[in-house]
C-alpha cells in the first residue's frame, strides 16, 4: 500500500507537469509529420514513414523519461515535502521504488498514447499492421525504464542540471556501446582490456533495445534476442535502483 500510494502520487505529479504534455505532443506531431517527409524523400515511402516516425517517438520518449525522472525527487527535497513523507512509516527504499513505479506508469501511458496514434496513422497511410513495431515499442519501454532508473539514481544525490547532464551522457554512451569490440581490438595491454570490460559491464548497453533497423527493413528478430534484452533490462534496473536506495539512505537532509 505504501508503494502504491507513492507511485500514484508520482504519476499525478508527472501528468500535471506541462513539460510532460509538451514532449508527448511533440513526439506525436513529429511521428505524424513523417508522412510529409516520406513524400519529399526518394525511396520506399513506407520504410521512410516507419523510420522517421519511430525515431521521433524514440527521441521524445527519452526526453520525457529524463526530464520527468530528474525533477520529481529533487522537487520533494527542494519543497521540503520529503520531511513529511519520511516522517511517516515509509522507508527511503520504499520512496525510491515507489517513485520508479510511478514514473514507469507515467511513461507507459505516454508511450501507449504515441504508439496507438502511430499504429492508426500507419494503418491509414499504408493499410498494413506490422506486428514487429509492437515488439519495438516493448523494447523501447524497457530502454526508457533503464533511463528512468538512472535519472532517479542521479537525482537522489545531485541537482536537476547535473542529473540531466549525467543521464543524457550515459544515454549517448549506451547508444554507441556496440562499438566496444572494435575499441578493444586497439588495446594491447591486459590492464587496459580489464578496465575497458569493467566499464562495458557497468555502462548501459542500450543497443540491445534498438531494433528500428530490423523493423524498417523487415529482417526479423529472434526470440532469444528479445528475451536477452528483457533479462538485461530487469537485472540492470534492479542494480541501479539498489545503488540509488543505498545512496539515498546515506543522504542527510537539512
Amino acid at each position: 500500500m505504501k508503494l502504491k500510494a507513492i507511485a500514484l502520487n508520482t504519476f499525478k505529479e508527472a501528468v500535471r507537469n506541462k513539460i510532460f504534455y509538451l514532449l508527448v505532443a511533440f513526439g506525436i506531431f513529429f511521428a505524424l509529420s513523417s508522412k510529409l517527409i516520406s513524400l519529399l524523400t526518394i525511396g520506399d515511402e513506407v520504410k521512410v514513414l516507419k523510420d522517421v516516425g519511430l525515431a521521433a517517438i524514440h527521441f521524445f520518449s527519452v526526453l520525457t523519461a529524463v526530464f520527468t525522472g530528474i525533477n520529481l525527487v529533487y522537487k520533494e527535497i527542494d519543497k521540503r515535502t520529503i520531511y513529511n513523507i519520511l516522517s511517516k512509516p515509509i522507508s527511503r527504499g520504499h520512496f525510491i521504488i515507489g517513485k520508479f513505479f510511478g514514473l514507469a506508469f507515467t511513461l507507459l501511458v505516454a508511450l501507449v498514447s504515441m504508439a496507438l496514434i502511430f499504429f492508426l496513422f500507419l494503418f491509414l497511410a499504408t493499410g498494413e499492421f506490422d506486428g514487429m513495431i509492437l515488439v519495438y515499442f516493448v523494447l523501447l519501454y524497457m530502454e526508457l525504464l533503464i533511463i528512468t532508473a538512472i535519472s532517479l539514481l542521479f537525482s537522489s544525490f545531485s541537482t536537476p542540471i547535473l542529473s540531466s547532464i549525467f543521464t543524457i551522457s550515459l544515454y549517448l554512451i549506451g547508444q554507441v556501446l556496440w562499438t566496444f569490440n572494435m575499441f578493444t581490438q586497439q588495446l594491447k595491454k591486459p590492464l587496459e582490456r580489464i578496465i575497458a570490460y569493467f566499464f562495458y559491464y557497468i555502462l548501459p548497453n542500450l543497443d540491445k533495445f534498438n531494433i528500428k533497423g530490423e523493423v524498417v527493413m523487415k529482417t526479423g528478430i529472434g526470440p532469444s534476442q528479445i528475451l536477452n534484452a528483457l533479462l538485461y533490462a530487469v537485472v540492470y534496473i534492479s542494480a541501479v535502483l539498489i545503488l540509488a536506495i543505498i545512496i539515498f539512505r546515506k543522504r542527510e537532509f537539512q
